[in-house]
């Protein structure tokens, strides 16, 4: 009987134990904690994945790919000119170059000169660059209210990006000189999107390479139509009568032929659509295309 008493007892008693265990648990369960420490934890976590980003870069900088020199260069001219999304685009833009090996990017601003802006990115980019400036005639710009297309954007950045390598290609002597005769030059607006394959198509044109450009002139697609290995007409849905009826992204040239037509340029006054073929008519009729595929 007194075991029973004991048995009984002892149950009773860690019955208690536990019960009195679960609702210092449930209690706790509202109570707030102290996160200092959690909070300088996440902060050092933070500062770790910093330092590792900033390694990354440095490696994508110094990588095997980004010193590959038996190819190419590829000059790319950017305009570019101040808004709120400036930095946001510019920054895609750059990741998608840190990618492509031999790549020169000249940013051109409209401004009267350098942005700290423009100046600070370019400067932790990563990137072989040429920073410029050329401010838009105020009779060029387009004013408030006006539609986007009535004047033509970024001839005078892309033409002081065309003087740049003009000079450059002059000053060039012995191997320099050399291995300017094969580079290309590309055009890219800093609101697009760029697929790394262009690049590698592009880097062996011989004097114009033309491809098709995706979301463009209201359609799905713009594209050169090609027969027997030769352009002879573009599929596009504006104004096809167009000496190049060609947007912007969608051709590359030699640098070799700016260099031999010191009068290619663009013409800020060139109507609507017609920018583009105001500077490839100065170079050569003949467009020859690299991707026949």
């Amino acid at each position: 009987m007194r075991m029973r008493l004991k048995l009984k007892t002892v149950f009773v008693l860690y019955f208690m134990v536990s019960l009195l265990g679960l609702i210092y648990a449930l209690m706790q369960l509202g109570q707030r904690c102290d996160c200092r420490d959690h909070d300088m934890s996440r902060d050092v976590q933070i500062s770790q994945l910093r330092g590792e980003l900033q390694k990354l870069q440095e490696h994508i900088k110094t990588s095997e790919l980004s010193k590959k020199n038996d190819v190419p260069k590829i000059f790319v001219i950017t305009p570019t000119y101040a808004r709120l999304v400036q930095k946001a685009e510019l920054t895609r833009l750059s990741h998608t170059f840190l990618h492509v090996p031999q790549l020169h990017w000249i940013v051109v601003e409209d401004a009267p000169q350098p942005t700290p802006l423009v100046t600070d990115f370019l400067a932790a980019s990563g990137l072989t660059y040429t920073h410029l400036h050329k401010l838009t005639p105020k009779d060029r710009k387009l004013q408030e209210g006006d539609p986007s297309w009535l004047k033509p954007r970024g001839a005078e950045q892309r033409n002081e990006g065309l003087r740049w390598l003009r000079e450059m290609g002059a000053a060039a002597k012995g191997k320099e000189a050399a291995g300017l005769e094969e580079a290309v030059v590309y055009f890219a607006d800093d609101d697009n999107t760029y697929s790394l394959q262009l690049f590698e198509e592009m880097r062996y044109t011989y004097r114009v390479s033309v491809w098709p450009v995706g979301l463009v002139g209201g359609m799905k697609f713009e594209r050169p139509v090609v027969e027997d290995g030769k352009v002879v007409r573009f599929h596009t849905g504006w104004r096809p009568n167009r000496p190049f009826p060609i947007d912007m992204a969608g051709f590359a040239v030699s640098l070799r032929l700016v260099l031999t037509n010191p009068q290619a340029r663009f013409d800020g006054d060139a109507q609507m659509g017609f920018l583009e073929s105001s500077f490839l008519q100065n170079l050569e009729q003949e467009i020859l295309l690299f991707n026949r595929d």
